[in-house]
């Protein structure tokens, strides 16, 4: 059992989703849907991103695909890391979780659900490849956990993937 503090700012309907590996046993993936009374603001659906460039902290990550996003196929998402004041490669990125960082990918309806590890989990320099298949066509949202001098930096993308 593991307990994780939330305080809700809005009231809605939330999508839990934890995902762990049991002692002795393999990936697990459990997805609970909670209501929270209060005010529930309107939907906001997700637009892709024009520019798969963000800047966190300091730190600009841009996201580069190596072939047009199509649902069942294999994908590699590059991202690329340089300080953002300097425009220089970030290369000393810090171990998160195990590894230079994950990636989490949620489609727009919360039902599909991916994380996903890097192809070689050691390095540190400024660039992280994370292979992965979009299970279906529509709009996803990345985002990307990376630590560096000891803070952990989530980035988001939005994404549309065809069929």
């Amino acid at each position: 059992m593991f307990t994780v503090p939330v305080t809700f700012t809005q009231g809605g309907s939330f999508q839990l989703i934890a995902d762990f590996i049991p002692k002795g046993q393999s990936d697990t993936v459990q997805m609970h849907t909670v209501s929270v009374k209060g005010n529930t603001p309107a939907p906001v659906s997700l637009t892709p991103d024009k520019k798969l460039v963000k800047t966190v902290n300091g730190n600009q990550v841009s996201l580069k695909i190596d072939s047009q996003l199509k649902a069942n196929q294999e994908t590699m998402l590059n991202f690329h890391f340089e300080d953002a004041q300097t425009q220089q490669p970030i290369q000393d990125l810090q171990p998160y979780l195990g590894a230079v960082g994950h990636v989490v990918i949620l489609n727009q309806d919360a039902t599909k659900y991916l994380h996903v590890h890097p192809m070689d989990e050691r390095v540190k320099g400024s660039n992280a490849m994370f292979h992965t298949r979009f299970p279906s066509p529509g709009i996803y949202k990345v985002w990307r956990e990376f630590q560096r001098s000891n803070k952990v930096f989530i980035v988001p993308f939005v994404v549309e993937v065809s069929k």
